[in-house]
């Protein structure tokens, strides 16, 4: 068969290291594929002179990219303006495009699923979620025999890692985000990892997969980690949870709920003991049951790897070209979502205070699981305090928060009130 002409748009991390696969293994893909990979054009705003590109011809003009001896354009600039157009022109002249963009999924997919699917071209995207796990093929092929009704997971390795070094090493959110820069986890500014978007958007992506539907990206609940503080680690500890940046989605007959936040995760389930950078995609088939994949989720190497997955699928004639979503799905938002809760409550060291917060609780109805009260935890101020730590049984969302801003309002809590929801996993998950 012929080559399949591959076209490179962006020489960064990834891009760089797509490169090397192709050039390194030709041999091993040509024997999967059934057809040489060629990588016969680079295009960057970014020289890289250190890049082999073997014989490819390079240059600076994403537009170079629209030429007869490419075949499928690898989107791998990033953000949404630049990346959008190189995606449109090559769908637009019959070129297939793998992009690892979630960003651009995320707020354009449809256009772009849309788009392909006059033209009659595919669209790879295993590497816009999750770096290295297969999920994207896991859902779309692996469990076809199935009804998915449920998707959840740790999909941002930024956050993970800053979760873990607070556990394990005790460090607080500003040195664990630190050390993530440092280690080039985390980017200068990291507010797309910490305060949850990435995460959204490769919720989004997922929860539409999943569930073949087109899902809003502005309906998903989002949460960063910003606000967990090192107490909050230690506490649900105690309590035998871990907590984990989680994002949730399940099917309702009405909509999808859709959120990512912070969660404690019981230390019974598998998930709560996937660390570091590494990603976690769980989901939940009416013939096969709970699922669970593990694997790094970011990085060049990871991510290079998912991207060139599909190139071989493609060569294979296997990626499929996109077709309409089977319907609309509305975001519920997360008002109707019935968890348990942490509550961590700033309470001034007299007698009386606990009783007033039990009374809170009981007239909204909620109850309480577990609590935590030590003298030895008292902090000085203009009047001794110490935090009180529940956990609730399931309550409804709206009923919990109606019931926090009322215990605010206590003559004896002082200071601003933690709340953390806890995941029920269960139906979800196997036990460790």
């Amino acid at each position: 068969m012929a080559p399949l002409r591959v076209g490179l748009a962006g020489l960064g991390t990834v891009g760089g290291t797509v490169a090397r696969l192709l050039l390194e293994n030709a041999a091993l893909f040509e024997r999967r594929a059934g057809r040489r990979l060629d990588l016969t054009r680079v295009a960057s705003r970014t020289p890289k002179p250190e890049v082999d590109l073997g014989s490819a011809t390079f240059d600076t003009d994403l537009a170079s990219l629209d030429t007869g001896d490419v075949d499928v354009v690898v989107e791998l600039i990033g953000g949404e303006t630049a990346a959008r157009a190189v995606v449109a022109t090559a769908i637009g002249g019959g070129r297939h495009v793998v992009t690892a963009n979630k960003a651009l999924l995320a707020a354009h997919g449809d256009e772009i699923f849309a788009a392909a699917n006059r033209r009659g071209v595919s669209v790879g995207f295993e590497a816009s979620v999750a770096g290295g796990i297969p999920i994207v093929n896991a859902l779309r092929t692996g469990l076809a025999a199935n009804r998915l009704d449920a998707i959840a997971g740790i999909v941002n390795g930024t956050s993970n890692y800053i979760l873990t070094a607070m556990e394990e090493e005790g460090q607080d959110f500003a040195a664990a985000l630190a050390e993530a820069q440092r280690l080039g986890y985390a980017e200068a500014d990291p507010t797309f990892d910490v305060e949850g978007i990435d995460a959204a958007q490769k919720l989004a992506i997922l929860a539409a997969l999943a569930f073949d539907a087109t899902i809003d990206f502005d309906g998903v609940h989002v949460e960063g980690i910003s606000g967990i503080d090192i107490e909050d680690i230690r506490y649900a500890r105690e309590l035998g949870f871990s907590i984990k940046h989680l994002g949730l989605a399940r099917l309702h007959d009405d909509g999808v709920e859709a959120r990512v936040h912070p969660a404690l995760v019981p230390e019974s389930v598998l998930i709560s003991k996937v660390s570091d950078v590494m990603n976690a995609v769980m989901a939940h088939g009416d013939a096969v049951g709970p699922t669970l994949y593990v694997g790094p989720g970011a990085g060049g190497m990871p991510t290079a790897s998912a991207v060139v997955a599909d190139l071989v699928e493609l060569a294979r004639g296997t990626l499929p070209v996109p077709r309409a979503a089977k319907r609309r799905l509305p975001g519920l938002g997360i008002g109707g979502v019935v968890c348990a809760h942490y509550l961590k409550i700033p309470a001034i060291d007299q007698p009386g205070v606990f009783a007033e917060v039990a009374d809170v609780l009981s007239r909204h109805e909620v109850s309480i699981e577990a609590v935590i009260q030590r003298p030895q935890a008292i902090r000085t101020g203009d009047e001794p305090w110490v935090p009180i730590i529940i956990v609730t049984d399931e309550a409804p969302e709206t009923v919990v928060r109606d019931c926090v801003a009322e215990l605010a309002n206590l003559g004896g809590v002082t200071g601003e009130i933690a709340r953390i929801r806890v995941a029920d996993l269960s139906a979800m998950m196997p036990p460790s």
